[in-house]
């Protein structure tokens, strides 16, 4: 007697049924469990077409992710408020009264600056600063040694392509000393040694006011008679940095817990003043028309010194640092401040050394190095900050 084949619908074996209808891919009794039936055909990539078409690719949603965090990381939005700032200084620079202005709120911000660092330090961390003789040392050797030795270098080697005033001026501004508030403010942002880069900075240009004029006479032939020592740039040091800075050590005990839990005020006040100086100095340069005293063959050369003498010094400094054993905060103050140079003090000590006709020259290597230095240390000092748990070995990748 034959048998009849027995459908799986209808097969005595409840197992064997449910078993055969999972492996079909039979359609579900209920509208929600088709709904979840279809999603997990979609993960297991279902061959139907329409689900197919509804399916969102996870690899391509992690590769778009991924691009806008790179992009988010990469362009900084203090960046672009930097070269914002270039732009509108160069189409509509301040000029007389208004570049005053412009210098004058400067100072004002450098100086409240400085009145927020002193109301966030404890008094134990600016002790601490002082007595760090290390670091203030390698950041005065980095200054007035490195820099003076890779001038000569420069000079001797590119001098023939730029003409004789520009590597003069090139050389000159390997001899002025260190700036102070953005080195400062990128210390900050890169979450370093703020009371070491404190010290260390305002050391330097207080050391500079005696040492540059020296280092000229030594190094330089074309100088002056008259040294720039006056007591005018040292009580303009005293009542711009230290007096804010003590009077914020005196207002820390009321303001101090509040700002360290606040740190929107010191950030919106170092990032304002590091944009005001670009735009008084930009400025200053359209007024007095440097930019186009040289070709344009010169001035791709005197960008490719300076470009290079930053990065053989920021290079040498940061692998220098770790050989010393520096702490990591440590060595992003010596980073800062033993890779800049001052555009606020030599432009003063310029004027009196040079003359008048060799001024405009002279000083735009100092101030070409001046808005690079910015542009290289506003795009390291964030990525600083935000892997400072790290420790490479090398300075970031600009």
């Amino acid at each position: 007697m034959s048998k009849s084949p027995i459908s799986p619908r209808t097969s005595p074996n409840p197992k064997a049924s449910r078993c055969h209808s999972r492996s079909a891919l039979a359609v579900p009794r209920s509208p929600l469990r088709r709904c979840a039936r279809i999603a997990y055909s979609a993960e297991l990539a279902d061959p139907c077409e329409h689900v197919r078409g509804r399916r969102r690719d996870p690899i391509r949603q992690l590769g778009t992710t991924t691009l806008a965090k790179r992009l988010s990381n990469a362009i900084d939005p203090f960046l672009i408020a930097m070269v914002a700032t270039i732009a509108i200084a160069t189409v509509l620079p301040a000029r007389g009264g208004g570049l005053a202005i412009a210098q004058g709120a400067s100072n004002i911000a450098v100086a409240g600056l400085f009145l927020l660092y002193g109301a966030r330090l404890s008094f134990a961390e600016t002790i601490a600063g002082i007595r760090h003789w290390r670091l203030h040392a390698t950041v005065l050797a980095a200054t007035f040694v490195l820099f003076p030795a890779l001038g000569l270098a420069v000079k001797a080697t590119a001098g023939p392509l730029m003409g004789r005033d520009l590597a003069q001026g090139l050389l000159y501004l390997t001899l002025v000393p260190s700036t102070v508030q953005s080195s400062i403010a990128f210390t900050a942002i890169a979450r370093g040694n703020v009371p070491g880069a404190i010290v260390s900075a305002s050391v330097s240009n207080v050391a500079g006011v005696f040492l540059t004029p020296l280092l000229v006479v030594a190094l330089m032939s074309s100088v002056g008679t008259a040294p720039p020592l006056s007591a005018d740039a040292v009580i303009k040091i005293a009542f711009q940095l230290l007096v804010p800075f003590v009077i914020g050590q005196l207002i820390h005990r009321w303001v101090g817990s509040w700002l360290i839990a606040h740190k929107s005020p010191t950030k919106l006040v170092e990032r304002g003043s590091i944009l005001l100086v670009i735009y008084a100095a930009f400025s200053a340069g359209m007024a007095q028309h440097i930019w186009s005293q040289v070709s344009i063959g010169r001035m791709v050369a005197l960008l490719g010194a300076c470009a290079a003498i930053l990065g053989v010094v920021m290079t040498i400094l940061w692998w220098a640092s770790a050989r010393l054993g520096f702490a990591r905060a440590d060595r992003i103050a010596l980073f800062f401040c033993g890779s800049k140079k001052s555009l606020a003090s030599g432009m003063p000590m310029a004027a009196v050394l040079f003359s008048a006709s060799q001024l405009g020259i002279v000083v735009l290597p100092l101030m070409m190095f001046h808005q690079l230095q910015l542009l290289i240390c506003g795009i390291i000092a964030p990525r600083l900050g935000r892997f400072r748990d790290e420790a490479p070995t090398a300075p970031p990748a600009a």
